[in-house]
C-alpha cells in the first residue's frame, strides 16, 4: 500500500490517510479480509503521528470501511455490494452539491463535469 503524505497540503494528514487507505482499496491493493498495519507500524512507515493515523482508523470504521479487532487490528471490510442505504446516498448527495454548483457557476458544462468525474474515476483507479 503506498500512500503519499503532503505536509503543506490543505488537506489535513489524516484525511490525507484516509483517503490514500480508500484509494488503495479502489484500486485493488486492498481487499476484504486485509489487516491494515498497525497505527504504530503506518505512523512510522510515513512519519506521522500515531494519534493521526489513529483518527484516519476510527473514520475509516465509523464510514464501515474497515472494522477495527481488538488485538488484531484494522481489516477491510466488504462492499455493501449494491445495498447503499438511502440514507448514504443522501449524504454524498449532500457532500457533491456543492462542488456540482460551483462548477456550474464558474461555467463548466454538464458534460465537462461528467467527463471531469469520469477522469478522476479513471486516474483514481490507475486506468
Amino acid at each position: 500500500m503506498f500512500i503519499q503524505i503532503e505536509p503543506q497540503s490543505d488537506i489535513p494528514i489524516y484525511a490525507q490517510v484516509r483517503n490514500g487507505i480508500m484509494e488503495g482499496i479502489v484500486r485493488g491493493e486492498l481487499t476484504p479480509g486485509d489487516v491494515l498495519p498497525s497505527v504504530r507500524s503506518l505512523a512510522g512507515d510515513l512519519g506521522v503521528n500515531m494519534h493521526t493515523v489513529n483518527k484516519s482508523y476510527h473514520e475509516l470504521e465509523s464510514k464501515g470501511i474497515i472494522r477495527i479487532v481488538p488485538k488484531s487490528g484494522a481489516v477491510i471490510c466488504s462492499p455493501a455490494e449494491g445495498k447503499i442505504p438511502p440514507h448514504k446516498l443522501n449524504q454524498f448527495s449532500e457532500q457533491l452539491r456543492p462542488v456540482i454548483v460551483e462548477s456550474l457557476v464558474v461555467g463548466l458544462s454538464e458534460k465537462e463535469i461528467t467527463e471531469l468525474v469520469t477522469s478522476i474515476i479513471l486516474n483514481i483507479k490507475g486506468e
